[in-house]
C-alpha cells in the first residue's frame, strides 16, 4: 500500500498506482519506478499495525510518521454489543445451519428409506455421520473459547 500527501490531503492507494498527482505534478508510469524514485516524488509505504484483523479491529485515520518516513494506520479494538456467550451461541447456530444445509442435500435418501425401505448408500450414511461429528467438534471448540476476539476470529472448517 502506498500514499502521497498532496497539499495536506493524503491519498491512499491499495496497490501501486499507474499514475498519481503530487504537489510536484502528475506522475506517470509509476509501476516502473524504484523505491527511491517513489520516495523522491512523495509516494511512501503505508504501514498497518501487526496483527490487524478487520473482524476485530478498526483502522484509524492515515497519518505521517516522521521518524519512520512512512504513512501509518493504527489499529484499535472493535467493541461488540454481544457477550462472549451470545457470540458463541450465534457462531454455533450459524455453523449448525450450514451443516443442516449439507444434510438436507441427502435427506431424500432417508425419506426414501422410510417410505419404501430402500437402502441408503453407505457413503451417504458415512458422510452424514461425519457432518454431525464435525458439528459436535466445532461446537466444543467454540464453547472452549474465552474471549470475544477468539470467538469472532474462529476459523470454521470448510464443508
Amino acid at each position: 500500500m502506498k500514499a502521497v500527501n498532496n497539499a495536506g490531503v493524503i491519498t491512499f492507494y491499495q496497490s501501486l498506482p499507474n499514475s498519481f498527482r503530487s504537489s510536484t505534478g502528475l506522475h506517470l508510469n509509476v509501476k516502473g519506478w524504484s523505491d527511491n524514485e517513489m520516495k523522491d516524488n512523495g509516494l511512501f509505504d503505508v504501514i498497518i499495525d501487526d496483527g490487524y484483523d478487520s473482524r476485530i479491529h478498526d483502522l484509524g485515520e492515515i497519518y505521517w510518521d516522521t521518524g519512520a518516513t512512512v504513512f501509518r494506520k493504527d489499529k484499535s479494538n472493535k467493541s461488540f454489543d454481544k457477550s462472549v456467550s451470545e457470540l458463541k451461541e450465534q457462531a454455533i447456530s450459524n455453523f449448525k445451519s450450514r451443516i443442516g444445509g449439507e444434510l438436507a442435500k441427502t435427506d431424500w435418501y432417508i425419506i426414501r428409506e422410510m417410505d419404501n425401505g430402500a437402502d441408503v448408500p453407505e457413503d451417504i450414511v458415512d458422510a452424514r455421520v461425519a457432518l454431525r461429528e464435525l458439528s459436535d467438534t466445532v461446537e466444543s471448540e467454540i464453547n472452549a473459547l474465552t474471549t470475544k476476539a477468539k470467538v469472532i476470529t474462529y476459523d470454521f472448517p470448510n464443508i
